[in-house]
């Protein structure tokens, strides 16, 4: 299965995590109802690419039971002794989670800036995200014969 990493700021902070590949044109679908934070983004994804809202919040949940405000030694030992695929879903709260969020995973690294209405392809190997596209429903049972297709609104940018 072909990865990428996914890096989610909204006015709340930012969030990285590791997707499957067929999963991000769901998520630049869900950048089309304009969501204001990470849990209508991943919503709203979920309607077009199923599990990826539970991982994503349970992780969250995990990287806030272990990492308090001022404390980050776990996840920076975590970042530290796994494999980029393999980094659980973390909070950006310091430069070293900052630069961990950067670093691409197999196909790339992409950012959705919520606030700022941007996507930023840093790398992206996978498939160009573009203004309009489609692609199929991912359910329970897989990638299914039903396609979604998307137009972002044009307040949105795509940078590069």
């Amino acid at each position: 299965m072909d990865l990428m990493r996914c890096t989610v700021i909204d006015s709340q902070g930012s969030v990285s995590f590791v997707i499957p590949c067929e999963a991000l044109p769901a998520m630049v679908a869900a950048c089309c109802n304009n969501p204001r934070n990470l849990g209508e983004f991943l919503d709203i994804a979920e309607s077009y690419y199923r599990n990826l809202r539970e991982p994503v919040l349970n992780g969250l949940a995990i990287f806030d039971e272990f990492n308090t405000r001022g404390s980050y030694q776990t996840i920076h030992d975590t970042l530290k002794a796994s494999a980029a695929d393999q980094q659980p879903v973390f909070r950006i709260v310091d430069e070293t989670t900052r630069e961990a969020s950067l670093q691409p995973v197999k196909a790339g690294v992409v950012l959705f800036n919520l606030k700022a209405k941007r996507i930023v392809q840093l790398m992206n190997t996978y498939r160009e995200i573009r203004r309009t596209g489609y692609a199929r429903v991912f359910t329970d049972e897989g990638l299914t014969s039903t396609v979604f297709s998307y137009r972002l609104p044009r307040e949105w940018a795509l940078v590069p």
